[in-house]
Order: C-alpha cells, then structure tokens, then sequence
C-alpha cells in the first residue's frame, strides 16, 4: 500500500486532486463498494465510483487493504472551546445588595424579564480555540467533526457544527448556530429557580416570552408608524435565532417527560443522555424527536462504598444502556452518538458494546456520522461519502470496532492528518463537557 506519499507539509493546504484508489469505501448514504476509489478536490470530494477517471495532475493513494468511512461526528461536544465559556448572570438575592460610591448598589431585578443563568447569544463559533489540545487528541480517534455547544447555565449558548482542523477559526465552522443547548441543573442557584420544577419552569418562560417577543417584532415590522417599537431583548434573540434547543433525557422518566415538555414549547427539540431508551424506544419513534446517545455507558463509582449495594434500577440500567440504540433502530427512532465521558481513544469500544447489545455495525457507523448530520441539518455537506460533500474520511486498516485496528489517517477538507502518538496519562487534561463529557 502506497502511503510514502503522505507528507506532513499537508497539513497547511491540500494538493489539488487526491485519489483513493482501490479502497474498501462505506458511502454510508450508498453500498459499500469493495474496491472503489473516491477522488478529492479543493476540499471536497469529486467523484466515487468502481471505475473512476483520475485526472494527470491527481496524488494517487493505493487503497488496497483498507476501508475509507465518512469522518466520525461527535453530536455533543466542547472541542475547541474555552475552559469557560461564559460567565452566566447570577441570582442575587436582597441581601447579596453591595455599596457603592453613591450608596446601596440595588440587586439584580427579580421581576418577569429577570433570566439567571442564561447567555443564549454567546456563540460557541466565536469562542473557537484552534489551539485546544484536545482537537488533535479527538481528530486521531477518528473524529473529522464536532458538534460544539458552550455548557454554562440553563441556557448556555448556541452551537456550532466545526470540521477538526485545528488551523484557522474561521475555516472550522461548517455551520453555525445549530442549535441552544441547555440543562436542568438547579444547584448554586440559590433562589429561583433553584429546583428541577423551577428550572422546568424558567424554560418554559423563556421560551414563551421568546414566542411574544418575535410576534410583537413581527406586528411592529409590518405597521411602524405611530407604534411603539418592542424593546431588545438579547435573552430570547439567542432562543431564536437557534435551529433547535438540545434538553437532557437520561433515564425512562425523564425521557417522557422532556417529551411531552418538547411538544408543549412547540419548537424543534433534540434529547440528550438517552441511556435508559430501551425502556421508551417507541415513545421516542412516534415523537419524531431525535436523541443523542451518550457513549459513556453507566458504571459503579471506584470510589463507590463497596458495603453499600446498588439497587435493582441501577443495576439494570449499567447492564441495558447499552442496548438503547438497538432498541431505537428497532422501533424506527432517530437517534446519533456523543462521546460523553468517553476518552476518545475509546470511543470505538464503546460503540462495539452496542452492537454487541444487538446494534447492527452499519447502524452504529451511521449514528457515528450521518444520522449526526441529519440531525444538525448539515447532511448536504457532510456524513457520507457522496461527490460535492466536504472532503472527510476516516481511513482504517481493519474491521472498524476490532479493538486492534489501527486508523491510518484522516482528511478533513481534503487534508490528510495522521493519528498523533497517545500522551502519557499524567500529561492529559480534564475537562468535563456536555453530557459529563471529558
């Protein structure tokens, strides 16, 4: 196999035709052609085929032995983010009042348009670190795109669709926003909404003062004259300018009720954490909601009081999660992966416990790449291997979830990066990230 061609100049600029040939190709939109080629240009991929005809000036790549897939997506991330990436207002209560130079400096309002805990308008496209360690690291597992959301707050800010490579910010949005992701946490908040119904509520709020706000707007675009014109609200701008809003769903109970919660706000909603969606894998089909798999698969704590045993809900759930996205190809539901807490380097382990939980492999390539395209509506630019699509492929010489397999390289925009030696573990940063994501 000819790979002596591979020059590490590559990574400033990719040569102007690149072709495969001969390679094992998973189209994943298509059939597998057992020895195709698929020809890269400027970035993007220009043909695929059994019988390609390669242009003159074209680096010829000598596929024989390995199998090319559509890069992987993590649907749920914080690559290439800050540490922190916004600093949410805070509650304050009467008796946090401070002084100032001319007096009592009065709290912040409590009143309706009082929002703790929000920064819908930050924007995780502007926020981009090219320099973020872990882009490296998650590109050398295969990864050639992220869905990247700040994780601050109730709302935490919009996201972006971002291609891995780590040059310049602007080159990495593939698309932005996609979408606000928010929790339910209610811890540090002190006051309101300092509760899982309170938070429940606030969203609710918001979400509704985001529907006034934008038919005040359209009242007042359509007759100006002699009308007061709506206040700025910055707050609900961000709801709405996002295509989707992202709200956690782990176990059976909190599944069904952030369903009935996603038809209530009547905007688009997708479900993250989905580990007990064995239990409610129906129920999630008929919704049409999609769900992202957290591939951090529920285990006992090490610093767990090996006295104390665990009960039979959570013993069932660390034996079944795994089985969810079985269950969700069942039933029809839509469904992708993220990484969680997952190491990268330990993703495609986590994804082969699913198929050996009865998810069948081409099932768990597609919620590693398309299906995570589809849902984050960019499936017109990347997830397969399809002419006119961004030029991302995961390269691999072996079975794919063979815990021996070894990934070759990646090209993500037609640049071709090799996989980068595994640091030592005293020399790996923690961070934890949407989903509880390391």
């Amino acid at each position: 196999m000819l790979l002596a061609a591979a020059s590490a100049t590559l990574y400033a600029q990719a040569p102007g035709a690149i072709a495969l040939r001969g390679a094992r190709l998973v189209t994943v939109s298509g059939p597998v052609l057992e020895k195709g080629t698929v020809l890269l240009r400027n970035g993007l991929i220009e043909a695929v085929g059994e019988n390609v005809d390669l242009p003159k000036d074209a680096w010829v790549i000598e596929g024989q032995g390995v199998t090319v897939y559509p890069g992987f997506i993590d649907a749920l991330s914080t690559v290439g983010l800050p540490e922190t990436s916004a600093t949410p207002t805070q509650a304050r209560t009467p008796a946090a009042a401070t002084f100032g130079p001319q007096g009592p400096v009065e709290p912040l309002e409590q009143g309706p348009q009082f929002r703790p805990f929000t920064t819908t308008w930050i924007r995780a496209a502007d926020l981009l670190n090219p320099s973020d360690s872990r882009i490296e690291v998650t590109r050398s597992a295969g990864f050639t795109s992220v869905a990247a959301f700040p994780s601050s707050g109730i709302f935490a800010g919009e996201g972006a669709f971002l291609n891995l490579s780590g040059e310049k910010q602007g080159r990495m949005v593939v698309a932005s926003p996609v979408g606000q992701y928010a929790t339910l946490s209610s811890r540090g908040f002190g006051t309101y909404p300092g509760s899982l119904m309170g938070v429940i509520a606030y969203i609710r709020q918001v979400s509704l003062d985001a529907d006034h706000y934008q038919l005040e707007l359209q009242a007042y675009a359509s007759h100006p004259a002699g009308h007061k014109r709506p206040n700025y609200d910055r707050a609900v701008e961000g709801l709405l300018e996002s295509p989707r809003l992202l709200l956690p769903a782990d176990n059976a109970v909190q599944i069904d009720r952030m369903l009935h919660f996603a038809a209530e706000l009547k905007r688009p909603v997708v479900l993250y954490g989905g580990h007990a969606a064995y239990a409610v894998a129906d129920k999630v089909a008929q919704s049409k909601t999609p769900l992202l798999i957290d591939l951090k698969w529920p285990e006992r704590s090490k610093d767990a009081d090996p006295d104390q045993p665990d009960s039979m809900r959570t013993l069932e759930l660390r034996d079944l999660a795994p089985s969810a996205p079985a269950a969700l190809k069942k039933a029809g539901a839509r469904f992708a992966f993220y990484s969680g807490g997952t190491a990268a380097k330990d993703i495609r382990k986590a994804v082969k416990r699913a198929i050996d939980a009865g998810l069948p492999e081409a099932a768990a390539v597609r919620a590693l790449t398309l299906s995570a395209a589809e849902i984050y509506g960019v499936a017109d630019r990347v997830g397969s291997i399809e002419p006119g699509k961004i030029a991302n492929l995961l390269v691999v010489k072996g079975n794919l979830f063979d815990e021996k397999t070894k990934i070759e390289y990646v090209f993500i925009d037609g640049v071709k990066y090799e996989p980068v030696p595994e640091a030592p573990p005293g020399e790996r940063g923690g961070r934890t990230e949407p989903g509880g994501l390391q």
